[in-house]
């Protein structure tokens, strides 16, 4: 699982008004939007009718760490802040570490969809504190299992975990009361045709604010007696583990060990033939000038950084632009198509997307 050093939940606690709260919900912003370009790269690289379950599973995370991120933003504005989107440095390295100090050997990567990819990044990135043990019924014939990676004592009390440092800003502002909450309330983002009502609202008090802190994290792990999420399907880690095992995980009461649930469901099938094999971690300049690489790299970075200026905007006081960055998220999906389909000159492998900011003059 993910750890982060205590001293920031340390800081979180000794917020002696809201506005100390700010750079650590805008380190929120960013984390959560720092998963999205790695479970892009690996949608992006399934090829057109291939590998639909998976591509179903990858689809549907993106979309709720999109609304992770929207609801970390309507937090911050409701406590006065605002949040900043549109810079390079918000923009992880790939490879390299997730953003907020997260400790440990993760290096997340922009590679093509595999199951080692998902074991050793994707579950490791949304692994809860004590994952379920559930059951495999019917496993694949590739089996991976992804292995927390035991601390000795001192690190354990070095370290804490992602739901812990939500949990310590959820505490933090039930301390503050609603009076923390003194943001102009037209800046919330609110938008039902593309996120439910009960996922995505107005955050105004301490209820709703610890309501929408709980979708983020009951979304990412379940919780510790279910690998469900509020909607009653399965929380990011164990959609992952759908790729990893080969079957959806489905309400099971026949299953032995105490957990009604079991991987025994539809296959969640993963042909490599439909998967392109992309160019791992790659650049920009790693696509020859001038060549149709390069444009189409080029062309998705523009309409990547084109986004974040959008969210900045939507963010801080434009709301309705919302359905505008969504039309930008299908243009990079159309430009991605094109790019992953596109071979790298000279190699035998395929063009991937680089997520690199891209100044607009």
């Amino acid at each position: 699982m993910l750890k982060i050093r205590r001293e920031v939940m340390k800081a979180v606690g000794a917020a002696s008004d809201p506005a100390e709260l700010h750079q650590w919900l805008q380190s929120a912003i960013e984390l959560e939007h720092a998963t999205i370009p790695t479970y892009l790269t690996a949608l992006y690289s399934i090829k057109p009718a291939y590998n639909e379950a998976a591509r179903q599973v990858l689809r549907s995370v993106v979309i709720e760490e999109m609304l992770h991120m929207t609801i970390a933003a309507n937090l911050l504005n409701a406590l006065g802040g605002s949040p900043r989107m549109d810079r390079p440095g918000f923009i992880p390295t790939f490879p390299g570490p997730l953003p907020m100090g997260i400790a440990g050997d993760l290096t997340v990567s922009l590679r093509k969809l595999t199951r080692g990819q998902v074991v050793n990044v994707f579950m490791v990135i949304e692994e809860p504190e004590e994952p379920l043990d559930l059951v495999v019924k019917q496993p694949s014939t590739e089996m991976f299992r992804a292995q927390a990676q035991a601390l000795p004592p001192a690190a354990q009390r070095e370290f804490g975990t992602i739901g812990e440092f939500y949990e310590a800003i959820s505490n933090k502002i039930a301390g503050f009361g609603d009076g923390a909450f003194t943001g102009d309330p037209n800046r919330q983002v609110v938008d039902d045709r593309w996120f439910a009502s009960d996922e995505l609202f107005a955050i105004q008090d301490v209820k709703t604010a610890q309501k929408g802190i709980g979708i983020i994290v009951e979304q990412g792990e379940g919780t510790t007696t279910s690998p469900e999420d509020p909607e009653m399907v399965p929380a990011h880690y164990y959609r992952f583990a759908e790729i990893v095992y080969g079957r959806r995980l489905v309400r099971d009461p026949s299953a032995p060990g105490g957990q009604p649930w079991s991987f025994s469901g539809a296959p969640v099938g993963l042909n490599p033939a439909g998967v392109w094999n992309l160019y791992p971690d790659a650049k920009s300049v790693d696509y020859p000038g001038g060549s149709r690489a390069r444009y189409l790299s080029d062309q998705f970075n523009s309409s990547y950084t084109n986004l974040l200026r959008c969210l900045e905007e939507t963010f801080n006081g434009s709301p309705e632009n919302l359905k505008v960055a969504l039309g930008i998220m299908i243009e990079m999906r159309l430009i991605a198509q094109e790019l992953v389909a596109t071979a790298v000159p000279g190699t035998e492998m395929f063009c991937a997307p680089t997520f690199e900011y891209t100044p607009v003059l």
